[in-house]
């Protein structure tokens, strides 16, 4: 999969490598600014999770 979106890009490998550097930076900024928000909000409805030392018999 690399091998052929790096045959598809245009130009030297510099330019490839600066191309495939801004698309991992706009996967990752998408990720973080829209996909991870979305998935808490639903992930807030199990809110009622706690963690603590049960066993153990601290709270």
């Amino acid at each position: 999969m690399y091998g052929a979106l790096w045959r598809v890009l245009p130009g030297p490998w510099p330019v490839k490598l600066l191309i495939v550097l801004v698309l991992v930076a706009a996967i990752l900024y998408g990720l973080v600014y829209w996909v991870f928000p979305w998935v808490d909000s639903l992930l807030e409805q199990e809110s009622d999770v706690t963690v603590g030392m049960g066993l153990l018999g601290i709270s």
